[in-house]
């Protein structure tokens, strides 16, 4: 059996969202726990496929894995394996966060190679490269990355062409334990990379300069598991996602327990376009301005505009009065959401790596297929202001980083539903 959701657009939601941990600073606090034997605990954890996939290969791995309440703990004391399979991997490519922390501490890891990216290409050279200068032995076999260094890591300067944000997080993990000091220049500055310094910190670890573009670490001979339970950072993309909200249907929206400095640009974007939000402490209130405008937009590493919220926004733009260039400068081919848009009668043109988004349209209900993660939540915001009924398909891709979207849009008077089909269903 499959699932899709059933939306009836075109009424306004007003109410109370809280917003979840967040997927992209769980995922590397949970490789992270391959670092050093014993006992971690999470709080603010979110229910999502990604941490199911991420908790499944930690387990493959020898640890144990229990939830105790509102807490997940991780036990890693007779963690042994080394090996992330490609039936894990292919379901998520964030596995390959464990391939720093496997050679760190057992002087050897075998990870699968991610494979196709339907956002792109992602090569994994910066996290090759990277631990081959900390003194890695890198090959390729069959399809898997062979690391090997049996005397260890040795500190070294590195520097990416990129600010990429899994090699950085690979590679902070692999010179955590790597003798000497380790830089890593044009580092990623995304709070979900400070989050993991700040949990390696609190395992012992030395590192400076989490947040800027150089990074400095000073090795240390072992860690330890954090003292006390980590609470995840909100995730600042869900958060985004609802923001955009009232400019698609009207009403008013308040978003708890999130964290407004994590999204100053999106703010400050949203603004621009005439939505009114406000925040107060760890909650945001939105509401609609008088007229949507357009914008011009670049996706950008962070503090920039996240390429993560580039579908959402281009959904919202529909509803703008006038012409919307959004440019997205780090993945060459994330645009699927276009055609679908398309199909619900959206005015969008493509050139190159830039949409041209002419509104406002009047959007209809119709069938779609989400072929990424955010490409469905786009689909969801524009399902919402669509006259009609709309189905999606493709929920695999959604449920990877929203936790229980359609009851927390319910919640607020969205008329959604997720329903099961048979596979051979045609669609």
């Amino acid at each position: 059996m499959r699932e899709y959701l059933e939306i009836e657009g075109g009424f306004p939601l007003s109410g109370e969202i809280r917003i979840s941990g967040a997927k992209n600073a769980v995922l590397p606090a949970l490789a992270a726990t391959v670092l050093a034997p014993g006992r971690y605990r999470f709080l603010n954890w979110p229910r999502l496929l990604d941490l199911y996939t991420m908790l499944e290969l930690l387990s493959r791995l020898g640890a144990r894995v229990e939830t105790r309440g509102e807490i997940l703990e991780v036990d890693t004391t007779s963690l042994e394996g080394v090996e992330a399979p490609y039936e894990l991997v292919r379901r998520m490519r964030a596995s390959i966060l464990v391939l720093g922390p496997l050679t760190a501490r057992f002087g050897r890891a075998r990870v699968a190679l991610p494979g196709g990216c339907p956002i792109g290409k992602r090569p994994v050279d910066f996290h090759t490269r990277g631990l081959q200068l900390l003194g890695a032995e890198i090959t390729l076999d069959h399809g898997y990355i062979l690391a090997r260094a049996p005397r260890g890591l040795t500190g070294t300067e590195i520097v990416f062409d990129f600010p990429s944000v899994t090699a950085t997080e690979n590679l902070l993990m692999a010179g955590v334990l790597a003798r000497g000091e380790t830089i890593i220049q044009n580092a990623a500055r995304e709070p979900e990379v400070v989050f993991l310094g700040e949990m390696l910190q609190a395992m012992g670890g030395r590192i400076e300069g989490l947040g800027t573009d150089q990074i400095r670490i000073q090795g240390v001979p072992e860690l330890h598991p954090p003292e006390e339970p980590l609470r995840i950072i909100p995730d600042r993309i869900e958060t985004g996602t609802y923001l955009m909200l009232p400019g698609l249907v009207g009403g008013e929206i308040v978003l708890r327990e999130t964290e407004p400095r994590f999204l100053k640009t999106p703010i400050l974007r949203l603004r621009e376009a005439g939505l009114e939000i406000e925040s107060e402490g760890n909650t945001l209130y939105a509401r609609p301005g008088k007229e949507l405008k357009p914008l011009k937009i670049a996706t950008a590493p962070y503090p920039g505009f996240p390429t993560d919220l580039q579908a959402q926004i281009i959904a919202l733009l529909t509803q703008a009065r006038g012409v919307s260039f959004v440019t997205e400068t780090l993945f060459e081919d994330r645009f699927h959401h276009v055609s679908e848009l398309w199909r619900m009668g959206a005015d969008i043109e493509r050139d190159k790596r830039t949409a041209i988004v002419k509104g406002p349209v009047r959007l209809q209900g119709t069938e779609v297929e989400a072929h990424d993660l955010r490409a469905s939540a786009s689909l969801v915001l524009a399902a919402l202001a669509a006259e009609g009924v709309s189905r999606i398909y493709g929920l695999e891709h959604l449920d990877r980083g929203y936790e229980r979207i359609e009851e927390k849009l319910a919640s607020i008077g969205a008329r959604i539903i997720r329903k099961s089909y048979e596979a051979t269903e045609p669609f």
